[in-house]
């Protein structure tokens, strides 16, 4: 085991503390186990590292062969932001989903079991939940990833969800820090902008991050937007007045403060992630993530050598430094003694992911729904997927109606043909329309119209944010496209439970 390496000074001992990057493939390459050798002390894990459950575990065996107390992060939220079952899609729905059940006690549940599964795989630190206020319908990025509109109701159960999983033992790390609901623009791609004033931000915005504060959540992400009524010059992962005069001063947060990934278009065309990191830094924040798309070990390379060279420099203070690395080693020592909640143990079913995507269903049209009993045809209308998301796990319907309806068929259509290609390809079968975001997409509002014009059977399964009106045959609003959200509208569209 190493803990501190002895060939290593001290500066860069916390240089390398504060970073948190991501590697390739599902073993440790050479070049992070010497990191962890140098002061590493965390790193992130992503769909690329796993492959299974077991093979997870014998990956954070290993990181911990060489560092007993290294943080292994991941990016899982559930729902449609799934890591652990990045080639399934998710055993548990994500928060839309259980923002629209509105039961607490079921979202702290969820989370547990997440958390527990986690914990199992030698996974102690979870960059969730995501506390966004989903207030613009049209949001790219956050969407069903958001436990709703109403910042009340976003507030209880991101309270919930700290207190699930971090009762499992894995550290929860809220985010995206001031909120990134409000946006029109995916930070992965550019800077998105909030124009809302001080007293809306108070209100909307920063209300879950209070209550994810009072449940002692152990981290908060910040989210790489511009929010001019907090700073109109720099982006809130490099603003102190965001970071250490809000959160830090105005919300009495104390615990670690991670960023986003320093690589999204927002931070890296603009400033850099060397820049950028160094400004992240001296505003307050104490860990970089960096390792979605940057994974090597010439970012590791070049993200030490930037944060060394300001601490030379003076740009970058060795106290900030230093302090930033000591709330990352706090944070190490918090996961190395916490322990599942027998309690919540007791109380937690193997099935809670069902059971939640089951009670988040909203039907319209079932009074007069007869269930199918002949294998239909599913006619999947699929936009771009968000970078969050990715495009490697699979969505939809068809994987569990075949399993209920042998013979299922499907296809993929998208664009202003998508319609008319749709009717084509399913012949004289009955037609389920999947759709995700209607409101998002006016191709595939267009494609509904055609297929409901030629086919008014046809039924309708949203699995984004339903926003559009409901129609079909049928409409089954599932609020997330999790595999288990597929299960539940499967069953209602069979007949089965």
């Amino acid at each position: 085991m190493t803990t501190i390496a002895s060939g290593t000074d001290t500066l860069t001992r916390d240089v390398l503390t504060v970073l948190q990057p991501g590697f390739p493939g599902t073993t440790a390459p050479d070049w992070l186990l010497r990191r962890l050798g140098e002061g590493l002390a965390s790193v992130g894990l992503f769909g690329r590292n796993i492959a299974s459950p077991e093979q997870l575990a014998s990956l954070t065996a290993q990181l911990r062969a060489e560092r007993e107390d290294v943080l292994v992060a991941i990016d899982e939220e559930g729902g449609d932001v799934t890591r652990l079952e990045v080639r399934t899609g998710s055993s548990f729905p994500g928060n839309l989903a259980l923002g629209a059940v509105d039961d607490v006690e079921l979202t702290r549940e969820v989370a547990f079991e997440l958390g527990r599964r986690l914990a199992a795989c030698g996974v102690d630190f979870n960059w969730a939940p995501s506390a966004d206020v989903n207030s613009n319908p049209g949001n790219p990025v956050i969407g069903v990833r958001s436990f709703g509109a109403d910042p009340d109701l976003v507030a209880r159960h991101t309270a919930a969800y700290v207190t699930g999983l971090q009762s499992a033992g894995v550290a929860a790390c809220t985010k995206h820090f001031p909120g990134h609901g409000d946006t029109a623009v995916d930070s992965h791609l550019a800077l998105p902008r909030i124009d809302a004033n001080p007293a809306v931000l108070a209100e909307r915005e920063l209300a879950p991050f209070r209550a994810a504060i009072a449940a002692g959540t152990r981290a908060v992400m910040s989210a790489h937007i511009l929010v001019p009524a907090l700073d109109p010059d720099r982006p809130a992962t490099l603003s102190r007045p965001v970071l250490t005069d809000v959160l830090r001063g105005d919300l009495g947060y104390d615990g670690l403060i991670v960023t986003d990934g320093m690589e999204m278009q927002a931070i890296a065309a603009t400033y850099g992630i060397e820049r950028g990191s160094v400004l992240a830094i001296a505003a307050g924040a104490d860990a970089i993530c960096v390792g979605g798309g940057l994974a090597d070990d010439e970012t590791v390379r070049r993200l030490r050598d930037a944060l060394v060279a300001a601490v030379r420099a003076g740009e970058l203070s060795e106290e900030r430094l230093a302090d930033a690395a000591e709330r990352v080693r706090a944070l190490a020592r918090w996961t190395g003694s916490a322990k599942a909640s027998p309690s919540a143990a007791d109380v937690t079913r193997v099935d809670i992911g069902l059971l939640a995507a089951r009670r988040a269903l909203r039907l319209t049209g079932a009074d007069r729904f007869t269930p199918l009993t002949e294998a239909p045809y599913v006619a999947a209308l699929t936009p771009v997927a968000n970078i969050a998301v990715g495009d490697e796990t699979p969505w939809g319907v068809t994987a569990e109606l075949t399993r209920l309806l042998p013979g299922t068929e499907t296809g993929s259509f998208a664009g202003e043909e998508a319609g008319h290609a749709a009717l084509a390809a399913a012949g004289e079968r009955r037609i389920v329309a999947v759709v995700r975001d209607e409101h998002r997409h006016p191709w595939m509002a267009s494609a509904l119209d055609t297929l409901l014009a030629a086919r008014p059977d046809t039924l309708v399964v949203e699995m984004g944010v339903p926003q559009a009106p409901p129609r079909g045959a049928l409409h089954l609003a599932t609020h997330g496209a999790a595999r288990v959200c597929g299960r539940a509208a499967a069953e209602v569209i069979a007949g089965v439970r």
